[in-house]
């Protein structure tokens, strides 16, 4: 298998033509990664110091910047915060960038939501089975309902060691789905507004939010479809960013340190082949509407 779709764009507002763009989306729509070996986000010297643990509050896995909110999970003096905010946003203004030149199509539809900086090294994790992302797995979550919305992310490795960030990544969403989806269970009556009242949950769940999560679950829970389900490993070298629609591809962080992440959110409405989104393909399965 090649879940893979390399592009050689080395800037983050390259120029292209619709028919290149097109390339791309049909890349990503389609349950591919999109590769840009060369397009890498230089630190600026005086930012090279925060490639360190020592700036995450040890509470949370990554720092995080919220659209219009503070930063999360970092620990430092004022001046410290400013400067690793200013990198972040930077990493975040690139992103959106990047998305607008070569996805113009997406661009009336596109929310940006939050951008991360990942300093801890993936193999030094230790979780739960449901938090282990060494694991296979669509991305989906408990407290955070997507509602059947898009969840579109670009990549970074800054690692200055020369360190790979490795991924398994696994086989198409539908033949996950295939398997997996017939041992989901729908909504218990009343479930989704007892969990929003009590404050499980930040919004509504959908009967597509909870599918979804129990294949999260169960794909991570089984261990043999871990080990001998079709995928491939991928080394995503330093300099190197990757687009991918996670909620889409099965893929799961082995090892790596030192990344950047953003993530825009895209209504289904808003991609060009509205039938690969995965509400559209568990919708088709079970034969009704998911987010109603």
């Amino acid at each position: 298998m090649n879940s893979l779709k390399e592009f050689d764009f080395n800037c983050w507002d390259p120029i292209i033509n619709s028919s290149l763009s097109d390339q791309v989306i049909a890349a990503l729509e389609g349950g591919q990664v999109v590769v840009l070996p060369h397009l890498a986000f230089n630190l600026l010297p005086e930012e090279e110091r925060f490639l360190s643990s020592i700036w995450s509050d040890k509470k949370a896995k990554n720092i995080s910047l919220r659209p219009n909110a503070g930063l999360r999970g970092a620990a430092g003096s004022e001046l410290d915060m400013l400067a690793l905010r200013g990198m972040i946003e930077r990493f975040a203004s690139q992103s959106q960038q990047l998305i607008s030149k070569i996805l113009p199509s997406y661009t009336p539809n596109l929310t940006v939501a939050n951008t991360s900086f990942r300093p801890f090294e993936v193999e030094a994790r230790v979780s739960s089975y449901r938090k282990d992302d060494t694991r296979l797995h669509p991305d989906a979550f408990p407290s955070n309902p997507t509602q059947g919305t898009r969840l579109l992310r670009v990549f970074n490795n800054v690692n200055p060691d020369g360190k790979p960030r490795v991924w398994r990544v696994g086989e198409p969403f539908t033949q996950m789905a295939t398997q997996f989806l017939p041992k989901t269970k729908a909504l218990f009556p009343l479930q989704a507004w007892l969990m929003k009242q009590l404050h499980i949950t930040k919004r509504t769940r959908t009967e597509y939010d909870h599918r979804m999560l129990q294949l999260h679950d169960q794909v991570k829970a089984d261990m043999d479809y871990q080990k001998n389900s079709p995928q491939q490993s991928v080394n995503f070298m330093p300099g190197t960013t990757w687009i991918v629609y996670s909620d889409q591809v099965l893929h799961a962080a082995m090892s790596g340190q030192y990344m950047f992440e953003q993530t825009f959110h895209l209504p289904v409405s808003g991609l060009k082949n509205p039938e690969t989104a995965p509400l559209s393909v568990l919708e088709k399965m079970l034969k009704r509407s998911l987010i109603n």
